[in-house]
């Protein structure tokens, strides 16, 4: 795992430096721009000394860094401009001390120029730029950006050129990764070590790669600090991926119940079931309405089909639940929700459903529609996971989408540790809540997966590999890992447009298998 840190957290790193370790903030900052030049070089492997860098600096240490950045470039013989929103008699200490460095430096070098802004107009020499530097505000981005910064901002995002952001692409939010404008950052070096905003919502859009910058202190001050949340690595994804015994049998390697699928949406039932025998289940049953299985039955794989008989009704009601009680008891899984419907009989069969003590319920989809209409004091949560999309977890918390989004860690942490429950928040990127407090964000997957299906996919690798193990968490974060990288190593093959939830599916046993070798196990 990647720890994650908060902004008051990087924020007194620096205090940590100068109060007891007794380093000046001048050097921290010179320590910073070595780092932050190094790795612009190093991701931009094509940079050549005929192409022009523009920095736009902020009045603060963000702004100070950008100066110290600009003199790096410079003395290596690039043309550098450098745009300030400051006025000289508006910096201070060690931004003041690197913007006089450059400033005396112009007058030795020609490849110099310095820009004062005081309007829009003073960044039409932007479009001359190869490369533009976000040094303008930081972590110092709290709320909605203010005049002038949002129309700078806006105005450089137009600029085509390839664009960095020193430490956090301004007007984004290091904590909760929203921003309503914010710099569209090709290269984000964040300083001292990673912010959980950069991973999140807004941050995962705007900050693009995200690499991490020195500023001279070391990990002590960090390795001592509270962590609760993290960024999922592949060898967390690896750990948790359940072992069989050699002298397993197929009620031994995991039993999982479907209860998915209805008249109206079948297609869910297939997807989860399928998905659930790839993950290594031994034995998974799916029930379905009986017209469902009859007009369908071609497209499973290995699932056993246990059909209801649904009146004609083509959902689940009240009425079918004795047709799988005992099953209830006999899974080691319970996946309940795709495809189900939203009938108010149906809500009233999952209730009663979901009154069962099986801790291993999986709650996906019209599932955790119907828990939003029962209410979610009248539903036992404790120790089950359920795997919302935001849409629906807006049903489920009485909240906006647009309220959520601004601090997605927040309502996640809420909702997991007062259900004491496992939430799996999907999205890009898909984050996974304990009931403990702390979050888990996936680092794998790409816009090719934002597709029908691909949800039931997940939910159904997770019964899976859940019903295979006793460690609940290590299974969920290994299927979201995993259901992610299956995508991602089919980009390799194909464009977005050709990924679909089946064949996520048909390429999940590659996927473990690409795993296991890239980590040598």
């Amino acid at each position: 795992m990647i720890s994650l840190f908060s902004n008051s957290q990087i924020r007194n790193a620096d205090k940590y430096a100068i109060d007891e370790l007794n380093i000046p903030g001048i050097v921290l900052m010179e320590n910073a721009s070595n780092s932050i030049y190094g790795l612009i070089k190093k991701h931009f492997t094509n940079l050549n000394i005929n192409e022009t860098i523009g920095i736009i600096c902020g009045k603060g240490n963000n702004g100070g860094d950008g100066f110290a950045v600009a003199r790096k470039f410079a003395n290596d013989g690039f043309n550098v401009i450098v745009f300030t929103l400051a006025a000289d008699k508006e910096l201070k200490g060690d931004a003041l001390q690197n913007y006089s460095i450059l400033n005396n430096l112009k007058s030795k070098l020609n490849n110099i120029e310095i820009i004062q802004i005081n309007n829009i107009k003073d960044l039409n020499k932007t479009k001359k730029c190869d490369y533009l530097i976000d040094a303008i505000l930081g972590t110092g981005s709290v709320g909605k950006l203010k005049p002038p910064y949002d129309k700078i901002v806006e105005a450089l995002n137009k600029v085509n050129a390839k664009k960095i952001s020193i430490d956090v692409p301004t007007g984004l939010n290091s904590d909760t990764g929203f921003g309503e404008i914010v710099f569209n950052a090709e290269l984000t070096v964040t300083l001292a070590d990673y912010k959980k905003g950069l991973f999140v919502n807004h941050g995962k859009l705007y900050s693009g790669k995200i690499e991490k910058g020195s500023i001279g202190i070391g990990s002590e001050y960090f390795a001592k600090l509270e962590v609760k949340d993290y960024l999922i690595e592949p060898e967390d994804a690896l750990h948790g991926i359940p072992k069989t015994k050699i002298n397993a049998h197929k009620y031994s390697a995991g039993k999982v119940l479907v209860i998915a699928g209805s008249k109206q949406m079948p297609g869910a039932a297939f997807l989860s079931a399928n998905s659930a025998v790839q993950a290594g289940a031994g034995a998974v049953y799916l029930f379905l309405p009986e017209i469902v299985e009859m007009q369908n039955a071609g497209v499973f794989s290995s699932p056993i089909i246990k059909k209801y008989p649904d009146s004609d009704l083509g959902f689940l009601s009240e009425q079918n639940i004795h047709n799988f009680e005992d099953e209830i008891k006999w899974a080691d899984s319970i996946l309940i929700g795709p495809g189900l419907g939203r009938n108010s009989l149906t809500i009233t069969a999952i209730e009663k459903i979901l009154k069962h003590n099986n801790e291993n319920f999986i709650i996906d989809a019209d599932a955790i529609y119907a828990i939003s209409k029962i209410g979610i004091d009248n539903v036992k949560l404790k120790n089950r996971i359920l795997t919302p999309h935001l849409k629906e977890f807006s049903y489920l918390i009485g909240k906006e989408i647009e309220e959520i989004a601004k601090d997605l860690l927040k309502y996640g942490k809420e909702f997991a540790t007062k259900n004491e429950t496992y939430l799996v928040l999907k999205g890009a990127p898909t984050i996974i809540f304990n009931p403990n407090g702390e979050a888990f964000i996936n680092s794998a997957g790409n816009q090719g997966m934002a597709k029908f299906g691909v949800g039931d996919v997940l939910a159904g690798l997770i019964s899976g590999f859940v019903a295979k193990t006793e460690n609940k968490e290590n299974a969920i974060i290994s299927s979201v890992y995993i259901h992610s990288l299956s995508a991602d190593l089919l980009l390799k093959k194909q464009t977005e447009f050709g990924i679909s939830a089946e064949k996520i599916i048909n390429n999940i046993p590659t996927t473990i298998k690409f795993l296991e070798n890239s980590i040598n196990v």
